[in-house]
């Protein structure tokens, strides 16, 4: 099983982050096109995406 990818709020827009990195595996201008990145990349490692609002609460989750 991979890491988790996380989708985050950045400074231009929004992120995929690998569980317990510190940086951003790609950036995105919108949320939608962050949350499909996250989801091609937990599909292949076989792992969840963990959706974060604005606020950086959790607000969904999905396991592939």
């Amino acid at each position: 099983m991979g890491k988790n990818q996380h989708v985050v709020k950045s400074e231009d827009g929004w992120g995929v982050r690998g569980e317990k990195n510190s940086r951003l595996t790609s950036e995105h201008r919108t949320k939608n096109a962050a949350e499909n990145a996250a989801r091609q990349i937990a599909k292949h490692q076989h792992s969840e995406v963990v959706i974060h609002g604005r606020d950086g609460k959790i607000q969904d989750k999905d396991s592939y």
